[in-house]
């Protein structure tokens, strides 16, 4: 049964819309060539997208050749305005953007683990309310949060975690109850995980397995372009993963004895030190001052390549998914020279063909992982067919 002319037009209008998202401004020719549409099929698509207020012109093509000049059209970046939340244990990084993702203003809050609750979420909410004025937004329309912690598949809130501070399950309500505007929440690792999909490491891969490596460690496992959160919404809690080389077991309760044991920042900094190179503030600094090091960084440099590898060799054995990306701040400070290390010490532990890729935005993924998906939710609101 063919379409409705009504229904017809809503379709030719989300596509003319995501190929202005994908492409950028375009003609109504290019517009023409890329849909297939007649063109006053697409002379009137034009006049409603900016009846709309979705499209503007925003330019000229064709200066250079005698004529009229075509008109170029873009979505315009101020029907919508966003926030992304990275939220740690003991900061808050805030990003506000338009609705094409472009950053208008940045902002971070290291927080006291010391703080009281409802001081922690007055001084994570005031942060995001003064960077929006900053960016000269009055309102926001979609918030999205990457959080540590098991997210809910159901209900998508954040589920009581062990070891997380108390103000950060207070901060997404306050949020949620307090904002206009739409508020996502997600695990931090899976945001992470996007965000190197669609703009790092992975972008040729629909299947592959992300390791953060950051103070704690964990996985997101994205299997034929999905993000898959389990039943629990606990899919990648590798830092409770039983490995050899560790002085004890994980338990219900705590990941100690566990992946996290090898791989978490404190390990990682203990293991540096057992090496004989000079102790940093952190992970990822150990890391680049060991490949800073030379010769004598390369036993550390081997010994850490088998930690990793112990614990990507069981998530390969069950998953297949032919490439893991080493993510996070300490797998950024590794690059390229880590992770040959890990892929070679993996093809000894697995049958399974597997590419092992340095992650490209560190510990900015979570918050550029945020964006991606307040991004998406406001265009798909936005662009949806009216009625």
């Amino acid at each position: 049964m063919p379409a409705s002319p009504s229904t017809a037009r809503a379709i030719n209008d989300r596509r003319a819309l995501h190929l202005l998202q994908e492409e950028g401004p375009l003609t109504a020719g290019q517009l023409k060539a890329l849909t297939g549409l007649s063109r006053p099929s697409v002379a009137d698509l034009v006049e409603r997208l900016q009846g709309e207020g979705l499209i503007a012109v925003v330019g000229e093509a064709g200066a250079e050749r005698r004529g009229p000049n075509a008109r170029v059209y873009g979505i315009v970046a101020e029907r919508a305005y966003l926030a992304a939340l990275d939220v740690r244990t003991d900061s808050v990084a805030v990003g506000v953007a338009d609705l094409l993702g472009r950053t208008l203003a940045e902002a971070t809050l290291t927080m006291g683990e010391d703080v009281p609750t409802e001081q922690a979420v007055e001084a994570a909410v005031a942060l995001l309310e003064r960077t929006a004025r900053g960016a000269g937004v009055a309102a926001l329309h979609t918030v999205g949060i990457g959080a540590p912690g098991l997210i809910d598949p159901a209900t998508g809130e954040l589920r009581d975690s062990s070891g997380l501070p108390a103000w950060h399950r207070r901060l997404i309500a306050v949020l949620q109850g307090r904002l206009p505007a739409a508020v996502l929440v997600e695990n931090e690792t899976n945001l992470a995980a996007v965000a190197e999909q669609r703009l790092g490491a992975a972008r040729a891969h629909d299947t592959f397995v992300f390791l953060w490596l950051g103070k704690g460690v964990g996985a997101a496992v994205v299997l034929d372009g999905k993000v898959r959160r389990g039943a629990s919404g606990g899919a990648g809690e590798i830092g409770f993963l039983p490995v050899p080389g560790t002085a004890g077991l994980p338990s219900a309760t705590g990941c100690e004895g566990g992946f996290h044991s090898l791989v978490g920042e404190a390990a990682v900094r203990a293991l540096a030190q057992a090496h004989g190179l000079p102790g940093a503030v952190d992970g990822a600094a150990v890391i680049a001052g060991a490949l800073e090091a030379g010769e004598r960084a390369e036993p550390f440099l081997d010994a850490l390549a088998e930690r990793l590898a112990l614990g990507a060799a069981s998530v390969v054995a069950v998953l297949d998914p032919g490439c893991v990306v080493l993510g996070g701040e300490m797998g950024l400070a590794g690059g390229k020279v880590l992770a040959d290390r890990v892929e070679a010490r993996l093809a000894q532990l697995s049958p399974l063909r597997t590419e092992v890729r340095a992650g490209a935005l560190g510990g900015g993924a979570v918050r550029d992982g945020a964006l991606l998906i307040a991004r998406e939710a406001a265009q798909e609101e936005l662009f949806a067919p009216a009625g």
